[in-house]
């Protein structure tokens, strides 16, 4: 009995859901807090105060003060300045342009996430202080541009009448009361009163930020548990599916070797870029060595790596950006960020690599 408890337990598919369960766990919780944290931010005003330091991004392009709320949180956690956006959104406080515009200045905070979680206790080290803070660096650019690229695409695209505060886009109500245009009409109290008021109207504020967070994640949540379970078999079981429709493992090589060839790197770029393609920690593990030796240069290892970036793309649209954009946003509009994502990735990468290699 215990033997067989045990292979059941052991069995693939199973460790499988186990896996998708624990990611979809804590991929929810960040995306609670961050929609917790963005209705309280409405609720006790906290919008204006963060606003003082974020306008100088949210005003020139046209986005809402509460934007920039998402912007700061997504410094310390990507996914809940992404729950932050999808709540806005969804209380029509953004609309589908000025999200992708939010989306899209998101992108430096992101990375400097990543600064202290991966690239300067994981990938630096590996690489060497000269090769690696080059290619940090040269990322963080690329970041840097892709917002930079986003404000002034708010600039061009969104109207002033984007611009303001929920505060600002409250009506008169008939009664003389007010009610909140940019959260759908639902009722929510004065920033000032709550603050103002005992801890009565705190904890009322409260419960209402936690009863619309529950129905929100409520809504994300099974999509996300579906579509992260779908891509985890279909790519759990790859090989299997590449081999029954007479394919394999060589398009990343091929693919790897058609843009070092066309780029004039050395031959030793084709695995590196295979390896990096699939996993950034591998792909740096093998060009070390490589840097060492005199094989590459500074500049021709991190022109190598951008370039098992961009051919990496594929692989990590289908294993993350798939799941997460689709579960948070929806098919449609997750294909709209995903597109606007890589597409200026692919551009700000390939004007780095000429940077580097001219």
């Amino acid at each position: 009995m215990q033997t067989a408890v045990a292979a059941l337990l052991g069995h693939p598919v199973l460790a499988l859901l186990a896996e998708v369960a624990v990611r979809v766990l804590r991929i929810g919780a960040f995306i609670s807090l961050g929609v917790f944290l963005a209705n309280l931010a409405v609720a006790f005003g906290l919008v204006d105060r963060i606003a003082a330091v974020s306008r100088y991004l949210t005003a020139p392009a046209n986005l809402p003060d509460e934007v920039g709320t998402a912007i700061l949180t997504t410094t310390a956690s990507p996914t809940a300045g992404y729950g932050m956006l999808a709540d806005f959104r969804e209380s029509g406080v953004l609309s589908d342009r000025a999200t992708l515009v939010a989306v899209t200045i998101n992108t430096f905070f992101g990375f400097a996430q990543h600064i202290v979680t991966f690239y300067a206790p994981v990938l630096i080290p590996i690489l060497g202080a000269r090769v690696g803070v080059l290619y940090v660096a040269t990322r963080g650019l690329v970041a840097l541009a892709i917002t930079l690229t986003g404000i002034a695409a708010g600039a061009v695209l969104l109207d002033r009448s984007d611009a303001g505060t929920a505060a600002e886009q409250q009506e008169a109500a008939p009664d003389g009361g007010r009610t909140d245009a940019g959260r759908g009409g639902a009722d929510h109290a004065d920033a000032s009163d709550v603050l103002d008021d005992g801890p009565e109207s705190r904890a009322a504020a409260v419960r209402d930020a936690v009863g619309e967070t529950v129905e929100k994640v409520g809504e994300i949540l099974p999509r996300l548990a579906a579509i992260y379970l779908v891509v985890s078999l279909l790519v759990a079981y790859s090989e299997e599916l590449l081999a029954l429709f007479g394919g394999g493992g060589t398009a990343v090589t091929a693919a790897a070797d058609g843009l070092a060839g066309l780029l004039g790197l050395p031959g030793a770029a084709v695995p590196v870029v295979a390896a990096f393609a699939l996993d950034t920690t591998s792909g740096a593990v093998v060009i070390a060595p490589l840097v060492e030796n005199g094989t590459f240069t500074a500049r021709t290892a991190v022109a190598t790596m951008l370039v098992g970036g961009i051919v990496s793309f594929a692989v990590s649209t289908f294993k993350r950006s798939i799941p997460f954009q689709y579960g948070i946003w929806g098919r449609e509009f997750g294909s709209k960020v995903i597109a606007v994502n890589t597409a200026l990735k692919v551009v700000w990468i390939a004007l780095a690599l000429v940077v580097l290699l001219v």
